[in-house]
């Protein structure tokens, strides 16, 4: 029987499964005999592949102690007191303490200092080890968790680790006012760590996003940002980045004039407003003739005008995929200026804008759904109301995929929906694929929600 179980093992047909609690010291030693004793040993696993990047061409390192040096690292820690540690496990050749070996992933050459073996919390240096053999070492510069280390004069790259891609993403806000910068490392730490965990500034709602595989992964790198490194942060739905774009033309003048005693403000300019294809951006036409402007004020109507489209008009998100023309307007020896022609020109396009037909656009992200097949019909369903677009479902055994086009907004809250769709055996990815027209009866909404945002924000 036990001979039966090692070949399953071994041949991937069986995964054992074992009860235990390391914390209270319960079932770790039947692990560890089970790992031992019935787990192939490299012997018996063979050769392993990858790239020989001499030849570049497919190759592989047999588990020899006198091969070249090949070894992967899967995990990395990070320790209060010793840094950063890269825990590799060598598949060829013996590696050695103090040596060089090459990164190949990352282009460079690490000194590997002390090798040692990782007993619990404790660890014991060794002059080297062999295949199979699991070590640790201190500070690699450049090394991540995926990456190979080999002979720097036979250079040999393992396949990488696929690791899964974030599937929900929160904004992320300290409890403690000057703590931005504690956070930041706190993260950069813990994604050294976990490589599924990834984060980022979001310029356009001006928000830290953290993101993980599910709301329980964002969530426990909270907990371990508290308890690790004493930062406290509250998670937040992240913003929408809506942006702002017209469907129409209209053309009309802004003329900014001021006059204190003094010299005075003077600009005046009159601008076309239409539309640009989707993804077309911004697109800024100097049309004026006859000296109506000096060229020297024109730029600035052009920055008055971005900085303008960059606050947005509508319900303040950025202006896009719209053509600015200034085709008119009229300027005074003294006053003009260029401050004045830049208040002119953004007092111009939010008299424009308006009668130009505006509308809001929201993202769009594609879907792809892993559910049990006799699921696939409430996944569908849930789809449809969420005002997504169904692109296909493929049958693969007793699951289903199912690929949508759904609004952003709509999958804030879709983790919990479908685990409890599925009983917990269903599973998503989303990226980003387009921006569209938001509809009417939504946008009111949203701009109405915009506005009562700022004038919270001026009482305050």
């Amino acid at each position: 029987m036990l001979r039966a179980l090692r070949a399953g093992i071994a041949g991937g047909k069986i995964v054992p499964v074992l009860c235990a609690a390391a914390s209270k010291n319960l079932g770790t030693l039947p692990l560890l005999d089970l790992i031992v004793h019935e787990f192939p040993s490299p012997a018996d696993r063979g050769e392993v592949g990858g790239t020989d990047l001499k030849a570049q061409q497919a190759a592989t390192r047999a588990p020899d102690p006198r091969a070249p040096v090949t070894a992967l690292v899967f995990k990395t820690l990070s320790d209060p007191h010793m840094g950063k540690l890269s825990l590799f496990r060598v598949v060829s050749g013996t590696l050695k303490a103090d040596s060089t070996l090459l990164n190949p992933t990352r282009g460079a050459k690490e000194r590997m200092g002390h090798v040692s073996w990782l007993l619990g919390k404790t660890q014991k240096n060794v002059e080297a080890l062999g295949p199979g053999e699991i070590g640790v070492a201190q500070k690699l510069k450049e090394t991540q968790t995926g990456d190979t280390l080999c002979d720097e004069t036979q250079p040999f790259e393992l396949p990488r680790i696929g690791f899964p891609e974030p599937a929900i993403s929160f904004a992320i806000q300290p409890k403690t006012r000057g703590d931005e910068d504690k956070i930041s490392n706190a993260l950069a730490r813990i994604a050294e760590e976990d490589p599924t965990v990834h984060y980022h500034f979001d310029p356009e709602t001006k928000q830290l996003l953290v993101s993980g595989v599910g709301s329980l992964h964002v969530e426990m790198v909270v907990e371990r940002m508290k308890r690790k490194y004493n930062v406290d942060v509250n998670l937040l739905p992240p913003r929408i980045p809506y942006k702002e774009t017209v469907k129409g033309r209209a053309e009309g003048q802004g003329k900014y004039k001021k006059q204190t005693g003094g010299r005075g403000q003077y600009g005046d300019t009159w601008l076309r407003v239409e539309p640009l294809a989707r993804g077309g951006g911004f697109e800024f036409v100097d049309d004026i003739f006859g000296g109506a402007i000096p060229r020297n004020f024109v730029p600035s109507v052009e920055k008055g005008v971005r900085d303008c489209m960059k606050k947005g008009i509508l319900a303040g998100y950025p202006i896009v995929d719209t053509k600015v023309t200034l085709y008119d307007g009229s300027y005074h020896d003294v006053d003009s200026s260029d401050m004045a022609f830049q208040i002119a020109a953004s007092m111009g396009l939010q008299k424009v804008f308006v009668d130009a037909h505006p509308i809001l656009l929201e993202p769009i992200v594609t879907v792809e759904v892993t559910t049990p097949s006799d699921h696939a019909g409430d996944v569908i369903g849930d789809m449809n109301s969420r005002r997504g677009r169904i692109l296909g479902m493929e049958p693969a055994g007793e699951t289903a995929v199912v690929r949508a086009a759904v609004p952003m907004a709509e999958m804030l809250t879709y983790e919990s929906t479908l685990r409890s769709m599925t009983g917990g055996r269903g599973g998503y990815a989303m990226e980003f694929s387009h921006y569209e027209e938001v509809p009417a009866f939504i946008a009111e909404k949203i701009v109405k929600e915009a506005k009562a945002d700022r004038e919270r924000a001026e009482k305050h």
